[in-house]
């Protein structure tokens, strides 16, 4: 399906940001002219509290604009990533991003440079509610370089997002796949938004086709894929290093205010308790009743003879009396998103592919889906929503500096709302095989929180390690590493055929590094 054939009812309103594309030029330009306006004060923020406020006032004010120029255009991209104008919008707004943090690059350094003791005097009163950004800026001053230094590297931030935007085009407009056979005999398309569809087929032959299928064409574009992923991973090693960080892991930890020792007791304490996974794929294994089980039996649900379709409208209706212990106003901030434009809900050719939610601060929150009427789809609703209403809250009540919060908590409300619609699902349930199913999901998203991530996350310390230590990180080094941690974690009951050890080649998340971490830990404390 083309964008242009998506229902209006099924697209977000991304005209409650900007107007139209002209509008969005208009405040395009107009920030161009603006750009100047704070350098006024470079050099000057050690001469008084009044200096320094008035510069973190407009460097804030620009900040904002540019982050409403920024959304935008990227939003406009992720609806179809394959049009050539929304490209070129993304990428003027990246190069004006980058101009921007280039020019007032100064001011933390410069704030560094005050004397501490006159600094924490002026923040005694003086500098409104930029206080506590001053003490983040003062936990960083190991990792904070001189005024110049930090000018270069933000100069050079616009090569940083290469890696990503390379595996977004790929993976978003280029490739294609296979048609596969499906259930009934009849050709199917395969794409990124409805292979878990195919993966829980109950018929073996349709998973294993549109398994084989996808990954022919990951296998097809490895070494590609491969030197986009290691390219991420130097320019995570350098900043690292001009930073004094000891390690990029430390350096993205480090902007939560997090030791590294929580990232690696996390992947120990999962490591000590590998058999309780191991039981689970015999569970698995005997469940389906075959003799071998493969890894596109892994999503295939363990009660036979069993579905569950669910059409967007009645998932709004679960999802709204899944919150209900939330209250009425959340209720009516949830009645809100489904109503007023928040959630571009269906996949179109060139979408970007997965669910995420998004927006800037002067507007709703925004969600981007793939539904595919799947039972994962209303789950992967009551996420993304749990994550807009978060934004909506902390725009309501915070101020623009301190409204975007950190990826650590960012996962606690959007995995909570999965519990509570699974629990109300399972007390609402009365037919005995529906409670199976729905237990089979729970029991799939406490596999894929807790263990399938913290295997993700093994794999990235393991790619950034190798890195660093000078090894060998080649497509066929990748692949290994990835085989071998699926050989841990899934044990010796699950045949690990070829094709999994290029998985790593179409997950979106391991080009932003290190997120998985805090999605499982906050599932986690769900379920506590």
């Amino acid at each position: 399906m083309l964008r242009c054939d998506v229902a209006k009812t099924d697209k977000w309103s991304i005209e409650d940001i900007y107007e139209d594309d002209a509008a969005w030029q208009s405040d395009y330009d107009c920030f161009a002219d603006e750009l100047n306006k704070g350098l006024q004060y470079r050099g000057r923020l050690a001469d008084s509290a009044q200096t320094l406020l008035d510069a973190i006032k407009i460097y804030d004010e620009l900040d904002e604009k540019a982050e409403k120029i920024y959304v935008y255009a990227y939003m406009r991209l992720y609806e179809d990533m394959s049009d050539a104008a929304s490209q070129g919008m993304a990428q003027k707004a990246q190069s004006l991003v980058v101009k921007f943090a280039s020019e007032y690059s100064f001011i933390e350094p410069e704030i560094l440079a005050i004397d501490e003791n006159i600094l924490r005097g002026w923040m005694n009163g003086n500098l409104g509610h930029y206080t506590h950004m001053i003490e983040d800026i003062l936990l960083e001053k190991p990792h904070t370089l001189s005024a110049d230094k930090e000018q270069l590297l933000a100069q050079a931030s616009v090569m940083q997002s290469a890696p990503k935007d390379i595996f977004s085009q790929f993976n978003n407009s280029d490739i294609r796949f296979a048609d596969i056979t499906d259930e009934n005999g009849e050709s199917a398309s395969l794409t990124n938004g409805v292979y878990g569809r195919f993966m829980e087929s109950s018929d073996r032959r349709v998973r294993k086709e549109a398994f084989e299928s996808l990954y022919r064409e990951y296998a097809g574009h490895i070494n590609m894929l491969a030197a986009a992923y290691t390219a991420n991973l130097k320019q995570a090693g350098f900043y690292a290093g001009v930073r004094n960080y000891g390690s990029s892991l430390e350096m993205y930890l480090s902007q939560n205010n997090i030791p590294v020792n929580v990232y690696t007791n996390l992947i120990d304490t999962v490591n000590r308790r590998m058999e309780l996974m191991h039981r689970y794929v015999r569970l698995r294994k005997r469940a389906l009743g075959v003799d071998e089980l493969h890894m596109y039996d892994v999503y295939a649900p363990m009660v036979p003879d069993y579905s569950m379709k669910v059409g967007y409208d009645e998932a709004k209706e679960m999802v709204l009396e899944g919150m209900r212990p939330l209250g009425e106003h959340y209720g009516r901030i949830l009645r809100e998103g489904f109503d007023g434009g928040w959630i571009d809900v269906r996949e179109n050719q060139g979408k970007r592919s997965g669910a995420y939610s998004w927006g800037e601060y002067g507007t709703h929150p925004y969600v981007s889906l793939n539904y595919s009427d799947r039972l994962d789809d209303v789950f992967t609703l009551a996420h993304e929503m749990g994550h807009a209403i978060h934004t909506y809250h902390s725009n309501k009540k915070q101020p623009h500096v301190y409204a975007g919060y950190r990826i650590f908590v960012a996962e606690v409300a959007s995995t909570c709302n999965e519990v509570l619609l699974m629990r109300s699902l399972l007390e609402k349930c009365t037919d005995n095989r529906e409670r199976k199913y729905l237990l089979n999901h729970f029991l799939e998203q406490f596999k894929g929180t807790l263990f399938r991530q913290t295997m993700f996350a093994e794999f990235e310390m393991q790619t950034h390690e190798a890195l660093r230590n000078g090894e060998a990180l080649g497509a066929q080094d990748i692949c290994n590493i990835y085989r071998k941690l699926n050989e841990k974690y899934f044990g010796s009951d699950m045949v690990l055929d070829k094709q999994i050890e290029y998985e790593w080649a179409r997950i979106p998340h391991f080009i932003r590094l290190f997120m998985y971490i805090s999605m499982q830990r906050a599932f986690r404390q769900q379920l506590l």
